[in-house]
């Protein structure tokens, strides 16, 4: 059976863990590097994604993380996640020493679509899971959301709020710019979901 692992330092762990658990997926938190050495796949949380990076430099996650990633672990960041995905931080010259993984080619604004109190949700047009299915609107929760200010030639961009891009897939690499565990829709754990296991080899559940 696959194994998920959730990066447990920060943010909201534990509405992505219930969405993969009602997949049938085996899922386990992760906050140090052996936990990580368990998983085909890690998700990403939203939270703060400057306290996220410091919190991986304290607990020893954050070469480990690069490492797995470097060698092709699926990985899926949603806000926050998706920054620290990123190869590059832009549009705010006080972020400039803030890390990142490195692992997805996209550069990102942090904050870009405002403050906590210009939150907002939107329907977003996604991919269906399965081929030939009809596909609902998703509902996209932005929470201080950074925006996509560069795609690198190998982004497949999935879905876009106006003309923006807000959800991209490189390979098994998966970000979104807003929070779909909110909203507890699984389509996108579900889409990101279904290349871990064509990768792996193991199965769902």
């Amino acid at each position: 059976m696959i194994t998920i692992g959730v990066l447990a330092l920060q943010g909201d762990f534990e509405a992505h863990r219930n969405i993969l658990e009602a997949q049938g997926v085996r899922v386990i938190k992760v906050r140090d590097a052996q936990s990580l050495q368990e998983c085909d796949g890690l998700i990403i949380p939203g939270g703060e994604s400057t306290v996220m990076s410091q919190l991986c430099e304290r607990y020893g996650l954050w070469e480990p993380l690069q490492a797995r990633l470097a060698a092709g672990m699926a990985a899926f960041g949603t806000c926050a996640g998706m920054i620290l995905l990123a190869k590059g931080i832009s549009g705010a010259s006080r972020n400039f020493e803030q890390q990142t993984l490195g692992a997805l080619d996209i550069d990102v604004a942090r904050n870009a679509y405002g403050a906590q109190v210009d939150s907002f949700e939107a329907d977003i047009e996604v991919p269906p899971v399965e081929a030939g299915e009809s596909a609902e609107p998703l509902r996209a929760v932005f929470i201080r959301a950074p925006q996509i200010v560069r795609c690198g030639e190998a982004i497949e961009v999935l879905a876009r709020h106006g003309d923006q891009p807000v959800v991209v897939r490189q390979g098994k690499l998966m970000a979104s710019s807003f929070h779909p565990e909110i909203s507890g829709d699984a389509r996108l754990h579900q889409l990101w979901l279904k290349g871990v296991e064509k990768e792996s080899g193991s199965e769902i559940g």
